[in-house]
């Protein structure tokens, strides 16, 4: 099998914060991927184009864009089990699994870093064998084309990373069907004192609670190969 450690951590990079540390660092990745020759030639053509658009910017600009494209709602955001637990009380335990399997595998984390950061997962994929770092990713393919479908709704340019993850773990990128999102200010929202439940997930005793069913689908969007 053909070996994708080198391409792994390129796009844990690509992934990153761009600050101007980064940024100084964004030519020398792309000759990385074409050494490794993991990814598809329409994958690197397209990482080449994030790197060119990137660099256009100022860097003030780019990290703004960043935050407003990963921080600011729960759809694109890169901590994975979001997705999955949310702010249930299930997280806490997967988090302290997760760093016990980094552990294992001679891979400790900073005091700042969260295990199921993407580009945290991409990095310790990156230290295992082709084999288990594509059952790996594998295992959270559905996650990542749920963020890739949002990344591609808001027309950003780093969907084509999250598709270029996919494609080392053997899976195709493919919009899928994704909920409306509400907004940051609406989701973190405090209930009105003595106004019944009214937090997120519950509803006044009483009020009709919905229940909505969201059918998978699949499209192409211009300027990412899915």
């Amino acid at each position: 099998m053909k070996p994708i450690r080198y391409s792994l951590r390129v796009l844990s990079q690509l992934l990153s914060y761009p600050d101007a540390e980064l940024r100084q660092q964004l030519p020398l990745l792309l000759p990385v991927l074409e050494e490794e020759g993991a990814l598809s030639l329409a994958r690197r053509t397209e990482l080449q184009a994030l790197v060119t658009h990137l660099l256009r910017l100022d860097t003030l600009d780019a990290e703004a864009r960043y935050v407003e494209t990963f921080d600011r709602g729960r759809a694109t955001c890169l901590h994975l089990f979001e997705h999955v637990h949310g702010d249930s009380r299930d997280r806490g335990p997967a988090m302290i699994d997760l760093t016990k399997t980094y552990e294992q595998s001679g891979l400790f984390l900073a005091p700042e870093e969260l295990p199921d950061h993407l580009c945290v997962v991409l990095e310790f994929a990156s230290t295992q064998t082709p084999e288990v770092a594509k059952a790996f990713l594998g295992e959270m393919a559905h996650i990542l084309n749920a963020i890739f479908s949002a990344l591609l709704k808001r027309e950003s340019p780093y969907a084509v990373v999250v598709a270029a993850v996919l494609e080392l773990a053997g899976h195709k990128a493919q919009a899928v069907a994704i909920a409306a999102e509400e907004s940051l200010d609406d989701s973190w929202s405090e209930p009105e004192a003595f106004d019944g439940c009214s937090t997120r997930g519950q509803a006044r005793p009483g009020d009709v609670q919905p229940i909505h069913f969201v059918k998978k689908a699949s499209s192409h969007t211009p300027g990412v190969s899915v």
